[in-house]
Parts: C-alpha cells; structure tokens; sequence
C-alpha cells in the first residue's frame, strides 16, 4: 500500500540454498530492459495456490522493506554516495539501492541537482542517466569517475559575443522595458558575514560563472540584441554589493525595509554595462542572523541556477573566511557554447522536422479565457493581480510521489492532467460545449542535452523553454477511472513531444524559414511552470538555516518594470516547499486586472487543487494501471490492449 514495485518470487529446488537476490537481479537485467528488472526478490518455500490449483497473488508476502537484505543496502563506495545524495536532495532519510529516483519525488529539476552533486563527490552521471537507470545501483554501475578539473572543457570559452537563445528572443519580441527583469532571493546568513568577505566570495562566483558578467548593449525589439561577455574581473563585485544596518528592526519593521531596499537594488540593475548582479546585506548585528538578498536580471539567471549559485557563494565565502582560494565545482558547457549550439540545431534536419507537429499543435484557436483579449499595450506588469495557494504536506506528498508512482507518471505530467482537467471543466460551467482540448504554454528549465558532449548541470544562465502544448484529458464524467484515463492521455500527448519541446523555440525563433510558418499560430491564454523543489523558509533561525531562505518573502521572487507587457491572461507559477513537517505544494495565479476577476481565478485554482486531490484517489488507482504505450517502448501495443491485458491479469 503507497509503494508500487515489481517484486520477483522465487522458489529454489528443493535441497538447493537460496540464491543471492542481488546476483538473481544482474542476470534478469542482462536480458530485460531496466523496468522489468524487479527491485526485490523473495525467496519462498512453495508459490501460494488457490484451491482450483492458480496463483494466490493475494497470498504473496509482501517484501521486508526495513531488513537490509542484499539488494538493497549499499555494497561499494560509489552506491553509498549516490544513496546519500538522493536522500539530500529529495530530503528523505534512507534510501536503498533499488528505489527510483523518480518514486520517491524526483523530477527532471532535481535530477540537475543530483548530477551536480554527484560530480562534487567525485562521479560524473547526467540527467539522460538519471532518467534511463533511476535506481542507485544502476547508477552506480554507469557512474564515471570525474577528472577533478576545476577548467572548463577546451574550447569551450564563455567569454565573447553570446547569440540570442529562443528564450531571450521572446522575451525581446515581447517588447517594453527589461531593465527590472529579474529574480530575487532572500537567505538568511551568518551574524559575522563581514562586507570584505561577502565582495570577495560574489567577485569569485562573477569571475567563475561568465554569464553573470553579461553586457546587453543593444535593446530594440525588432533587431537581435547584442550581448557579450568580457573578461573574468571586468565586473567588480564591491560596488554590487551594500550593506543595510538592520540592527534593532523585526518583524513589520525589519520586512518593510526589505521591501524597500528590494526596489532600489532593481533601479540599480544596469544590464548595459554589466551590472546583472545586486547583493544586499541587511546587517542585524554581531549578535543575530542578517539577511541577504540577491537580485539577479533573468537574462542571467533561472530556477534550476539557483541552486548552483547559492551553494557556490556559500563555499567561497566560507574559502573567504579560511584564507584560501575557492575551489568551485568546473562548469561544463557554458551558455555562449549552447546558445552556438542551438542555432546550429535550429537547422538540422531532425529539427524542421517537427515543424509539421508544432503547426498541428497551434493549428484551432481557443475560445477567449476572460472578458477580453490581453492587450500588451494596456495589460503590463503593473496591472497584474496575484493569488496563491498552498497545499499540506499529506496531499502534496501524494501528488510528489504516490501518485506518479503508482501510474508511472512524472510530477509534470500529473500537475498538468489536473490542470487540462481544471481549466476544461470551469470553461464549461461558465461557456458550456462539449470542447475538452486546452492550449497551454509550458515552460520547461530547458536544458535538454540533445548531444552527448554537452553538460549543463553547473551552468547558470536563463535556459527556459517555452512551447505550446495541447492537452486533452477527455471527460472525467464518462470514464469508470476518470483521473486514471485522464493521466494516460496527457501523459502520451506530452511524451509525443521530442526533447521535451525545445524544438518549438528553435524553429518559432532561430530558424527563419520555420519562424514564418510559427508566427501567426495561435498563441495560449494559460501559462505553466513548475520551478521544482526548494527548501522552505525556516522560523527557527538555528545555525542549520544559514544560507537558506528566509521566511520574510517568497522562496523565490521575480521583479519587472511596471510597463512590461504581460505575455498571457493567466499565469501559473508552482513550486514545492521542502520544510519539517514534509513539502508543501504552493501555485502563484496571475492575470491582468480587467481580464479576469479574482473569484474567477480562485474558482479555477480550487478546482485545480481538487482535480490534483481526484488523481490521488486510491480508489481510483486500483480501478485501473497507469501503464501506457510510451512505458513499453519494446512492444507494439494500443492504449486498449494495454488496458484489457491489465484487466485479465487483475482477473486471473
């Protein structure tokens, strides 16, 4: 119950002794594909039988999850290493070597946080492995030793003039201001952090990660910008940095001055001559924790570097703090080489391509979302209204990892059922019609690795992909396992899409035979994204919260010029909370002040949440498995024999 997994049973001949199950696994993985491989074996004396002479499968012991059988506690260096890495950065306990990464929580975000920390410990895995081999021991067993290099690889320099990637082309077709574009973070830091030490911990990470030194000299939004990157130690860190005496201030008091100082540290963003990077410290005192907050221009910067950056200024300001040089984790491709790269891409064969898939996907215009279409030149940041919701931790845990495990889902793909679920049920409430399909522009951390030869896992940049999706979960009211059925759809709608959709922004925006075709399609109402998983701002204030967020403000925030145009009717923002009591789910809801009404947006994110609550049914799941065509890459089969076989099975 709550854990899915294939379990081997076996019974030895008689007089033999039981063969170890860890050697049994090897040899049914030398013939089989890594999820037909079972994760426990069980040895019996005899198979459990009914009285007609079947298999009782209702009489099969379930496995020892506690006993540290062989198979599953970790033999060799490299599996002990990756057990704790999965365990810190899904924040579980224990983890065994059998447990898939993406059962116990994983998503495609965190698994950049598990190559990362891998290399720091000494082993060079990718995402691509992440996603193939799941498992620690199968890891382990691809895992390469890294070379301990702190250089990037030759060749590879991200020093120099940098093209536009599809994001920032977007972004600059967009139009208006872009000097307040960014993301922030507030972190609670040590009493002692000293100014000295805080200027040469940021001149490190500037002179480490080329892209933070990014000039952007020439904004019109109807020629490419022109964006270089100089030399290490052309941006001096001290004048990026100020220091707020703080001391005395709580609360209202202390958080009002946060506010403050945040928006003067976005007035201080000058992209034109480099300054991409703001500190400011809020010292409280040689007695109490400060705060410190990061503004970083989001030409620069997205949710999967952060957590490069923070992890990376901690360790230079602690070198700072010791006398010694820091030593930072190497970087592998930088952005100048992939923005290079994806131009490249944008015209390769494989690429055009899916021009015929991305026209299907825009081909009927939707129905408009609120009382009006979005006007980019009436409808700008400043008129944006915003509504969030939280999650507790019991349904959250559910939604994170019972869910896709039990019907062999990600966490995307069951956000967005519930979403495609959500937005199609409250449109025929208030519009009627029988119309099931809604558009949405999904937006992805980007980094798809299309080539062997490219490792983004320590590269900061803003790498997002944003491409439309049509999704169609059917109708909930007709189906016998209406979240089952649902998620099967929207799961095989979303595998469809090669390289998680980063051909959409390639063709739309770098390739101009292709761009024509893309640039009068219909563009979404809705846009989604899941920044992944942060650890929640702690109360506690203790010496194990320093370097983490701060309670004062979101985990993760965003700023823009108040004249900016707003690219959709509705916005969703959602991330997950890593706290004591468990994750916590919390989506931001934003629109145009006019467009929609706020009990408009709250009917629509309440249903979003029960739809997320429908999917975690266990009724339903038991209705039904959530095996689809994409799940068994190695036979042919439909979604309707998929789902008999399934049934005479259960039956049998």
């Amino acid at each position: 119950p709550g854990h899915r997994q294939l379990v081997g049973y076996i019974v030895p001949e008689p007089g033999a002794a039981r063969p170890d199950p860890r050697i049994l696994r090897k040899h049914v993985a030398a013939a089989l594909p890594e999820y037909m491989v079972p994760s426990a074996v069980v040895a019996l004396d005899r198979l459990p039988l009914t009285p007609n002479g079947k298999l009782d499968q209702k009489a099969l012991p379930e496995p020892d999850r506690t006993a540290a059988a062989p198979g599953r506690a970790a033999t060799t260096a490299r599996e002990e290493t990756l057990c704790r890495l999965f365990a810190e950065v899904l924040g579980v306990a224990d983890v065994g070597v059998d447990e898939s990464f993406f059962d116990l929580g994983g998503d495609s975000i965190v698994s950049i946080q598990l190559v990362s920390g891998a290399r720091k410990a000494g082993l060079v895995i990718t995402p691509r492995d992440v996603f193939r081999h799941r498992t620690v021991e199968a890891l382990a067993a691809v895992a390469r030793e890294a070379e301990g290099t702190s250089r990037p690889a030759a060749g590879d320099s991200g020093v120099g003039p940098i093209r536009e990637t599809p994001i920032i082309t977007w972004q600059r077709e967009r139009g208006g201001p872009v000097d307040r574009f960014s993301q922030t973070m507030l972190l609670r830091v040590p009493a002692d952090l000293g100014l000295t030490r805080l200027q040469n911990a940021l001149q490190t990470v500037l002179d480490h990660h080329d892209v933070l030194r990014m000039r952007l000299t020439r904004q019109t939004p109807d020629a490419s910008w022109v964006m270089e990157v100089p030399e290490p130690g052309a941006v001096p860190a001290a004048p990026r940095v100020t220091r707020i005496d703080v001391a005395g201030l709580d609360g209202d008091a202390l958080s009002e001055r946060v506010t403050a100082e945040s928006g003067r540290a976005l007035d201080r963003l000058a992209p034109a001559t480099g300054g991409m990077v703001e500190a400011v410290w809020f010292d409280a005192g040689p007695d109490r924790a400060g705060r410190l907050l990061l503004v970083l221009h989001h030409l620069v910067v997205d949710g999967v570097s952060w957590r490069i950056l923070v992890p990376d200024l901690t360790a230079a300001w602690q070198a700072a703090g010791a006398g010694e040089e820091a030593r930072l984790e190497p970087v592998g491709t930088s952005f100048r080489t992939w923005a290079e790269r994806l131009a490249d891409e944008a015209r390769s064969p494989r690429r055009t391509a899916e021009l015929e898939l991305w026209e299907r996907m825009t081909a009927a215009p939707e129905r408009t979302l609120g009382s009006r279409p979005l006007d980019p030149a009436r409808d700008t940041v400043g008129t944006a209204r915003s509504l969030t919701l939280t999650m507790d931790p019991e349904r959250t845990t559910a939604v994170l990892t019972e869910v896709p495990a039990a019907l062999s889902a990600s966490v995307n793909e069951v956000m967005l059922t519930a979403l495609a679920l959500a937005v199609t049920g409250w449109r025929r409430r208030r519009e009627g019609g029988d119309n099931t399909a809604v558009l949405i522009d999904l937006e992805g951390h980007g980094r798809e690795e299309f080539a062997p030869d490219i490792d983004l896992s320590r590269t900061v940049g803003w790498f997002t992909s944003l491409y439309p999706v049509r999704l169609d979960p059917g109708r909930p009211d007709r189906e016998p396992a209406p979240g089952t059925a649902a998620l099967k759809r929207v799961k095989e709608q979303l595998r469809a899409l090669p390289d998680n959709g980063l051909g959409y922004g390639l063709l739309r925006h770098l390739n101009p035979h292709t761009a024509r075709a893309l640039a009068t399609r219909p563009v979404p109402q809705i846009s989604f994204n899941y920044l992944g998983r942060f650890a929640a701002p702690s109360e506690t204030g203790g010496a194990d919260t320093e370097w983490t967020a701060d309670p004062l403000t979101d985990v993760l925030g965003a700023g823009a010029d108040p004249a900016l145009p707003l690219a959709h009717c509705l916005e969703i923002n959602v991330l997950t909370q890593d706290g004591v009591a468990g994750p916590r789910l919390a989506a931001t809801w934003s629109w145009p002040d006019g467009v929609l009404s706020e009990p408009e947006v709250r009917d629509l994110a309440e249903d979003w949440f029960t739809a997320l609550d429908a999917l975690s049914d266990r009724s339903d799941r038991s209705a039904s498995g959530g095996w689809t065509p994409s799940d068994l890459p190695l036979v042919s089969l439909s979604q309707a024999e998929i789902d008999l076989l399934e049934s005479e099975w259960r039956n049998s």
